[in-house]
């Protein structure tokens, strides 16, 4: 079971282009945005300004999301999270959006709806959250 993330972006929500510059990021690992730009640009049928790129790099400076650092004349950017801690991140995101709901009634007229394997699944996580707590209390 993998652990959250010992950092975690500011804002964890992206806009579509912002989620394609991390995605490039992860893709080419630290690099320039000239670089990301020529790699959205790979696309023919995409248009888009060094700008633009430029801009979104910097809100994903201040959304905690990526850092720029300074190589001679050249700045080169790198994604602060990897893709796993981001999905890691995201996952527990909805899982507290899910509970908030609040109502166990509510969460469970959902099984109703779930196949054999998702419900095999319910019954995995719940089985790992027991372990969890056991072993919580015997460190207690």
């Amino acid at each position: 079971m993998a652990p959250l993330p010992p950092y975690q972006p500011k804002v964890l929500s992206l806009g579509p282009l912002e989620t394609e510059i991390v995605e490039v990021l992860w893709q080419l690992g630290p690099t320039s945005a000239t670089a990301v730009h020529q790699r959205i640009l790979a696309d023919i049928d995409r248009e888009l300004t060094y700008s633009s790129v430029s801009t979104v790099l910097k809100r994903l400076i201040k959304k905690g999301w990526v850092v720029c650092d300074r190589q001679g004349r050249i700045h080169i950017w790198q994604s602060l999270i990897s893709r796993q801690q981001a999905e890691i991140l995201h996952a527990h995101e909805q899982l507290h959006r899910f509970l908030a709901v609040g109502s166990p009634d509510i969460v469970a007229a959902f099984a109703d709806t779930l196949d054999d394997a998702s419900l095999a699944q319910l019954d995995a996580i719940a089985q790992k959250v027991q372990a969890a707590r056991a072993a919580r209390e015997k460190l207690s």
